[in-house]
């Protein structure tokens, strides 16, 4: 993926070809996630909707133009060399209209940020947080659950454990039922045999069908949509 010039169909072709040499099931799915994931990030690149340069709220046309004014007098007053009399005369005039200038970008700073204060809802989410950020909170809450004994978590970490041992319980195989037994020897079991009949095209097609959209992707990052149109081409070729 050298040449970034490239068309998809160019990039499709290519990965397509790589993936075709694999006769392995499980390398050639493995080699598809891959062309799957590579043609989708070529395909779907995001707009470059980056802002050249830092914004700066409080900053106006006005500020522009006294921030014009002000360099015109200070290269003005640098080119002056020859004439001590006008060189203090205009090196006079550009520092009073620099002193204006920041006058203006303090006023409008402030003016920014009163109205900025203004527009903020005491209900503002955000405000807990810069509370919490300067430790300024009255108190900390933590939150607690019951335990089996009746007692309640006294600290944060206590209750995060106490939720990890409720939703993740420890594999005690003692304590297993004849339930529970057959499934372990179940898993022990190998995959695959030899007597394994070949999922269909048909079976395929259905499940992919069932596929429903609008749902989260898995850690690939490939969604339902997509699956749908990969195999739609497959079933071209």
């Amino acid at each position: 993926m050298q040449d970034k010039e490239r068309n998809t169909s160019e990039v499709d072709d290519e990965l397509s070809s790589q993936a075709k040499e694999y006769t392995d099931i499980g390398q050639f799915t493995i080699k598809l996630e891959e062309v799957i994931q590579i043609i989708c990030s070529e395909i779907c690149k995001p707009p470059n909707t980056q802002v050249k340069g830092k914004t700066i709220p409080w900053w106006t046309e006005s500020l522009k133009i006294i921030r014009k004014r002000t360099n015109a007098l200070r290269r003005r007053y640098q080119r002056t060399t020859n004439n001590e009399e006008l060189s203090e005369n205009r090196k006079n005039q550009y520092t009073k209209a620099m002193k204006e200038y920041q006058a203006a970008i303090k006023r409008e700073k402030i003016r920014s940020w009163k109205k900025y204060c203004t527009a903020t809802s005491p209900n503002n989410p955000w405000n807990e947080i810069y509370k919490l950020a300067n430790n300024k909170t009255r108190s900390k809450q933590i939150i607690t659950m019951r335990k089996p004994d009746g007692t309640k978590t006294e600290t944060m970490i206590e209750t995060l454990q106490l939720i990890m041992d409720q939703l993740i319980p420890e594999d005690k195989q003692k304590e297993d039922t004849p339930y529970h037994m057959t499934i372990r020897d179940q898993t022990k079991q190998p995959l695959y045999k030899m007597d394994d009949k070949e999922f269909t095209k048909e079976e395929f097609k259905q499940v992919i069908e069932g596929l429903q959209h609008k749902k989260a992707p898995g850690p690939n990052g490939i969604t339902n949509e997509i699956i749908k149109l990969v195999f739609k081409e497959i079933q071209k070729q």
